[in-house]
């Protein structure tokens, strides 16, 4: 497969290759799966440009998805999964409220957090949009927040999801760039922090000047030890996987393995869930697993005739005819991949930017890692960005508010984030100073 690809002669973007793109684009508009978009279009493009023989599909699909470090994508799901079953998901909420609850802006606060300890065991910003939002946000609106604001809030604090490790989001740019897994975590998590933060403090002054929520329950160490203590075994959960990683006992995978294992040992031994409980458990991860895969299998004939084509050369040479200064490249490379998180899921993202934007990045002078982190908190904050972003129809399905009220609220939450974004541009050693 290689010759092939050494061998592909210089082509020239004509028509051939922009009708099959033109194609995939008016897909993904009609709403066609996006692993049958990325299979058409790349078919459909050996077909019409003959830059590789249409043989080498079935060789590329399975080469896309042979890697151990896929396997890790399943088990996180599976875990997150077992953690609401059990009620575990409770105690993590508990223990980020008796943590953050105090201050004025306390529940919002500890919310915002609890979707970040959430983070921590799911990888999925979806995933904890939709468990953290059926638990917080009536709770937010008792405590005086409009709902519209609660569900922008949630939605916010989720976008964490694809940016905490153990994301799922850094798996698989990891997968398709050739990038350690664990490189990615440990670069990822001061970013990941920042946003975090970003979301708390634009809560904190927007119930200032609002006055959405006025505790004054002060802090009470007493209770906070106590709930600590009873959501011990929700704490557990994160510090194996974070350290299991961090330390280097764990890969990823492995890593997600032990999560699995100790979550279900933990439900049996407080029997919040039967053996009757599994096989739904594991239908669950089997369907997110099944949406995922045939992207990423997809991905690489994709990337090969993309590559053939020399595509990602022709678009840095366009890039860099326009302008020299690196950032507003990266500002234009940050503004398209928004974009692209308001329209689709990360895993498609990844697949069809990843190859095309990192040569850019290399081009001004990017750190591979410098890049990944930037193209993934990017994508995070389109996630929420108005009026499309994945998030905010999450939320809106979970409280059954309008998209466009929650909008409205999340405005102030993707300035915050888009902040903290061009200081991850201006100071790549922020994305690199733990590796």
């Amino acid at each position: 497969m290689q010759n092939y690809l050494i061998q592909a002669a210089d082509a020239s973007l004509g028509w051939s290759f922009y009708w099959p793109l033109l194609g995939m684009v008016v897909m993904i508009i009609l709403g066609v799966r996006i692993w049958a978009v990325v299979g058409l279009g790349s078919l459909t493009m050996l077909i019409t440009t003959e830059v590789l023989p249409p043989t080498l599909l079935g060789e590329a699909l399975f080469d896309g998805v042979d890697s151990f470090a896929l396997i890790a994508v399943p088990l996180f799901i599976l875990t997150g999964d077992v953690l609401v079953r059990t009620g575990l998901s409770n105690k993590l909420l508990d223990v980020a409220e008796a943590t953050m609850g105090w201050q004025r802006a306390g529940l919002g606060t500890s919310t915002v957090l609890g979707c970040g300890f959430f983070a921590c065991i799911s990888g999925s910003d979806a995933a904890d949009a939709a468990a953290i939002g059926r638990i917080t946000i009536d709770r937010l609106t008792e405590q005086g927040y409009p709902k519209a604001y609660a569900c922008a809030l949630v939605a916010a604090g989720s976008c964490t999801g694809v940016l905490i490790p153990p994301s799922i989001s850094y798996i698989i740019i990891g997968l398709i760039l050739g990038i350690s897994a664990s490189t990615l975590f440990l670069a990822a998590a001061v970013p990941g922090v920042l946003i975090l933060m970003s979301v708390m403090i634009t809560n904190f002054f927007v119930n200032r000047i609002k006055g959405y929520e006025d505790s004054r329950a002060g802090f009470n160490l007493r209770h906070w030890l106590r709930t600590c203590y009873d959501g011990r075994f929700a704490i557990l959960i994160p510090f194996i996987i974070l350290g299991g990683i961090y330390s280097g006992i764990f890969t990823p995978t492995e890593s997600a393995a032990v999560a699995v294992v100790t979550t279900l040992i933990i439900g049996f031994l407080q029997k919040t869930i039967k053996l009757s409980d599994i096989p739904k458990m594991l239908e669950t991860s089997a369907k997110v697993n099944g949406v995922i895969v045939p992207i990423i299998a997809m991905s690489l004939p994709l990337a090969q005739t993309l590559a053939a084509l020399e595509v990602p050369q022709v678009f840095v040479a366009s890039m860099t005819s326009l302008t020299d200064n690196r950032y507003l490249i990266m500002i234009i490379m940050v503004i398209i991949l928004m974009i692209a998180g308001c329209v689709m899921e990360t895993t498609p993202n990844i697949v069809i930017l990843a190859p095309i934007l990192l040569p850019l990045a290399q081009e001004i002078g990017m750190n591979e890692i410098h890049f990944c982190i930037l193209m993934i908190t990017s994508l995070g904050i389109g996630f929420i960005t108005p009026p499309l972003g994945l998030n905010l129809f999450v939320v809106s399905g979970v409280a059954g508010e309008p998209v466009m009220a929650i909008s409205k609220h999340a405005v102030s939450f993707v300035v915050t984030m888009l902040a903290v974004v061009m200081l991850l541009m201006f100071v790549p050693s922020i994305s690199t100073w733990l590796l």
